[in-house]
């Protein structure tokens, strides 16, 4: 006992020095005393000992801190028993112990929670124990106002903690608890929140107690996370969120055509402070969101018009708004106005003349107090903008009354910006135009509102409506032009475009903003071939492509001394000189010499360097990062194959090993590897069919072995750096790798190099190449592959094209590295980029097919017999079937309760997963059935039957395509069948 009792002082007296004591070195030995605490045997035991005797607050979450770190562990889990012993002792402490310090509340919550969502699957006498949440805080919410805020929380705390995935476990075990989770609670937990706001309102709440007021932010709290729930498993970007549509369950299409379920937040907005406001709109701009299909055109209509009277009501009485989080979130919802119906759509609402005219009003004044909460105009511009562009595709005969709005809206901007010019000089005030980058977003959505009445704005950009292939020469522009500037036609104007460009270079080759945007207007022109025919005659022009290294452009010098970051214009510079060179060139060989002739003096410089044993390697990397970004934007621009094998003849074989060598020397620094990886991915990009050589040429096959040797080399290294800190690793060491899964995805699909030649004579270079693919997908974790927008199409694009034309090397490969890669494409079917959906598909195809060929000879007596990787890879999809059923349900879950935006690539492997599972479909498509209510169950039989009627097994085209327009006729009756049933589908058991 005493030793207990000894124990517990020295851990409540640890806590104290981690949480009270101001030294540093007293609260560093605190912590790691009580790491090593939370490592200990005796943990579970001494955190009770806390939670029971401990006197201060610091002791108890500790205690709760450190239980959700045992119950989190994926190494040696706790039993079950002791986890359902820990959710019983913390519900009953909470219910105890009303007076409990708030971060103690909270932290006790959070252990809660994460047992729950942990132990979602575990069953005890066929009992999901961990699944009784409502009942759980049943007895809080009967209780007083405090015991029912704890109520309450808990389920706020359990919904958000199981919306997000978290890094220790797997994103597939996530979402298989989020959407049974989904199924089986959340919207009889959202039933109860809305049920519980509408009592909380209707007994006039008194804000004065803060009791009261702690119960009505929870119950917004806990409203909300429902309504943000990630409800198909899809939302990994939170930019992103402006974008989407909330994805709504049928089965809660009861809770939105009730429009008094609408008509409680408006009510609750105007009842409640300011200072509560922001969330009840967090509320409304989900539910303005919900996704069109869970209505019918009626019924769409109908929630609209009571959305529009929500809307038109906050307008009139806009005192609540002056508050920089309540107009923030309004604004939100205004752009969710159009980002979700159709212009069409909103002219039939009954108000909409009054409501127009009041969102246009409140724009104007919006615009005109430029400094009051400045991020919120993105909204607005962007519903303008939305409203601008659908002029034309509005076929209602109610009138829009754009034209009327649009200048004024336009005007406003314009003239805001102008006049706060003085202001903020006289006040020293924050520039809000200094954001370039935001400025130019404005003005983009701005150029499009714009169009509703040219008259009236008379605002557009000028180079791209007068100048280019697309123009009317006939345009009444240049006659006037010619009377006023004595500029007559667009070769004119362009002379003086190009004399501005030059001046620029000049005089300020040293500022990055000038020069960037300077070498960006000289990009734009170059594109047009009209214009380059144009630009090519013109002086200045022969100028810079006779001078391109001068002094003039003193900022592209071969010996700068400006940083590598610094170089990134040169591409961009060479880009346009390349397309201008590539137009003026045509087979002049002596020209082309000419032009390239301090390029190939300063490679021989570097190569120099590199002769000797001790060298500036400062300078080497400057003059070599210099050369290789001029060489890309030169690679880039060759799209010819006369003018690009000039190129390639040029740097092929002479200084291959130069680049060769620097990414030997310098792998570990990206300011040097990313633009020679980026080259040599320009390089072997076979771009319009460009990289074409003689039939007895062998180049296609040594360009492929200088690719095989760039990414061994720079995969085996940047392997060797460790550990990389999570907030560098895209830098260090994911964008390398990228890169080098383009260039590897080029070089395979440019259908310049016979692959079969490398087994066929012992050549190694497609293995090595191959191998240190596999190497650096290994080194990555799952997460990363989604998290990164430009990793993840680079991977999936190359995976496509393996699974396509070298499914041998994926069958041939280790069972856990066939498990990683099928587990990508798993994860990836329901990413939010559709590009990545679309490859995963795809890639998918290609294995279920080659599978299905596999089992189709294996199954017939006079073949010859399978060689060793196809049995191989039979054998280990044999034994993890669960993979391609996970995937199986996964595409159909997709087709059948999302709004599919790839319809016909999910179905082109739906088929082979099909007839490879036949039984597990059967099952699945019983389930649906079943789900139904009785009196649609035969309708949705109906709909299965069709889907598969006509359709034989196998995966000829013919027979695909037939499935192909079965699905597209399935999908259609299903919703329908959906749309008109109250109760929807349950998913559960596909997902699971």
């Amino acid at each position: 006992m005493a030793d207990h009792v000894q124990s517990l002082a020295q851990l409540e007296n640890l806590c104290k020095q981690l949480y009270e004591t101001t030294d540093t070195t007293t609260r560093l030995q605190a912590e790691k005393a009580l790491v090593e605490f939370t490592n200990s045997p005796d943990c579970l035991s001494k955190c009770q000992l806390l939670l029971e005797r401990g006197s201060s607050s610091y002791s108890q979450l500790l205690a709760a801190t450190c239980l959700t770190k045992l119950v989190s562990r994926t190494n040696n889990p706790l039993p079950l028993e002791q986890r359902i012993d820990i959710r019983n002792y913390v519900l009953n402490y909470l219910a105890t112990r009303p007076k409990l310090a708030t971060f103690v509340t909270q932290a006790l919550i959070q252990l809660y929670a994460r047992i729950t969502k942990l132990g979602w699957f575990d069953c005890q006498k066929d009992d999901y124990v961990f699944r009784n949440a409502i009942t759980d805080v049943t007895r809080f919410l009967q209780d007083s106002v405090e015991y029912c805020i704890i109520g309450v929380t808990i389920l706020s705390q359990l919904t958000n903690e199981i919306n997000q995935a978290d890094t220790t476990h797997p994103l597939t075990k996530h979402r298989k608890i989020a959407s049974s989770f989904r199924d089986s609670s959340l919207f009889d937990i959202f039933t109860l929140s809305c049920n519980l706001l509408k009592q909380a309102s209707g007994k006039n709440l008194n804000l004065n107690d803060e009791s009261q007021h702690g119960l009505l932010m929870q119950l917004l709290k806990l409203t909300h996370n429902c309504l943000n729930f990630d409800f198909i498993g899809t939302s990994t970007d939170e930019s992103s969120d402006d974008l989407c549509t909330v994805q709504i369950p049928t089965s809660w299409r009861s809770a939105f055509l009730d429009s008094s379920t609408l008509q409680l937040f408006f009510d609750l907005y105007h009842s409640i402070p300011p200072s509560f406001s922001p969330l009840v709109l967090s509320c409304l701009v989900q539910i303005a969101s919900v996704r069109r299909s869970l209505f019918n055109n009626a019924e769409r209509a109908k929630f609209l018009s009571h959305l529009v009277d929500g809307v038109k009501r906050i307008l009139e009485n806009p005192q609540s708004l002056s508050d920089p989080n309540n107009y923030h979130e309004f604004c939100r919802l205004l752009a969710r106005l159009k980002s979700n119906y159709q212009l069409g759509e909103l002219v039939k609402v009954e108000n909409y003349p009054e409501v127009i005219r009041l969102i246009a009003n409140f724009t104007v004044t919006s615009l005109q107090h430029w400094e009051f909460a400045p991020n919120s105009v993105h909204y607005l511009l962007s519903l303008w903008q939305r409203l601008a562009a659908s002029v034309p595709y509005v076929k209602a005969t109610e009138p829009h009354m754009l034209e009327t709005y649009t200048p004024e809206v336009t005007k406003a901007y314009i003239t805001s910006r102008l006049e706060s010019v003085h202001i903020i000089l006289r006040d020293g005030l924050e520039d809000p135009l200094e954001d370039t980058g935001l400025v130019q977003q404005q003005l983009d959505q701005l150029s499009t509102i714009g169009r509703c009445e040219y008259e009236k704005t008379f605002f557009e950009q000028f180079r791209k409506i007068y100048i280019g292939d697309q123009v009317q020469k006939s345009s009444k522009l240049y006659r006037r032009l010619s009377e006023v500037l004595g500029l007559n036609d667009e070769t004119m104007v362009l002379s003086v475009f190009i004399g501005k460009i030059i001046t620029n270079l000049k005089y300020w080759g040293r500022c990055e903003p000038i020069t960037s945007k300077t070498l960006q207007l000289l990009n734009d022109l170059s594109i047009g071939y009209s214009s380059v025919r144009k630009l090519v005659k013109l002086s200045a022009v022969q100028f810079m492509l006779n001078n391109h290294t001068s002094e003039h452009f003193s900022f592209l010098g071969i010996n700068n001394q400006s940083n590598l970051t610094d170089m990134r214009c040169r591409t961009t510079f060479y880009t346009a000189l390349g397309r201008l060179l590539m137009v003026d060139l045509g087979e002049d060989e002596d020209q082309y010499e000419q032009f390239m002739l301090p390029l190939t003096a300063a490679f021989e410089a570097v190569a120099q360097m590199f002769s000797t044993n001790s060298f500036n390697e400062q300078e080497a990397k400057r003059t070599l990062v210099g050369l290789v970004r001029d060489l890309r934007g030169i690679a880039f621009a060759f799209n010819a194959k006369t003018s690009f094998m000039m190129l390639f003849e040029w740097i092929y074989p002479s200084y291959m090993p130069i680049l060769q060598r620097a990414i030997e020397l310098w792998y570990h620094d990206p300011a040097c590897t990313t633009p020679v990886l980026k080259l040599m991915a320009e390089l072997v990009h076979n771009r319009s069919q460009r990289l074409q050589f003689d039939v007895s040429s062998p180049n296609g096959i040594l360009l492929f072995r200088e690719t095989s040797k760039m990414i061994t080399m720079y995969g085996n290294r940047i392997l060797t750096l460790g550990e990389v800190p999570k907030d560098q690793v895209y830098a260090l060491k994911l964008k390398g790798i990228s890169i080098c899964f383009s260039m590897l995805k080029a070089a395979l699909s440019g259908s310049y190099v016979n692959f079969g030649v490398f087994r066929l004579y012992g050549d190694d270079a497609l293995d090595n190449a191959l191998q240190t693919f596999i190497k650096l997908l290994l080194s990555i974790p799952h997460s990363d592959l989604l998290d990164y927008p430009k990793l993840s199409q680079s991977y999936y694009s190359l995976l496509e094209v393996l699974t396509q034309d070298h499914m041998n090397f994926i069958a041939s490969l280790e069972p856990h590295v066939i498990m990683y890669i099928l587990s990508s494409i798993s994860e990836g079917l329901t990413a939010l980029d559709t590009m990545v959906c679309t490859g995963c598909c795809s890639c998918l195809d290609h294995i279920v097919t080659y599978l299905f060929k596999q089992l189709s000879r294996s199954t017939k007596k006079r073949t010859a017999p399978l060689n060793q990787e196809s049995d191989r890879f039979l054998h280990i999809m044999q034994q993890h079937p669960e993979m391609i059923q996970q995937m199986l349900s996964t595409v159909l879950n997709i087709i059948i309760f999302e709004d599919c935006r790839n319809q016909w690539s999910m179905s082109r492997p739906l088929l082979g997963l099909i007839l490879l599972n036949e039984k597990y479909f059967s099952d699945l498509r019983s389930s649906i059935v079943n789900s139904q209510p009785p009196e649609k169950q035969q309708a949705m039989h109906l709909c299965f039957e069709n889907l598969m009627e006509g359709i034989e097994r196998n995966l000829l085209t013919k027979n695909r395509d037939r499935f192909t327009q079965n699905l597209s006729a399935f999908r259609r009756e299903v919703n329908d069948s959906m749309k008109n049933s109250t109760y929807g589908v349950n998913s559960n058991d596909m997902m699971s």
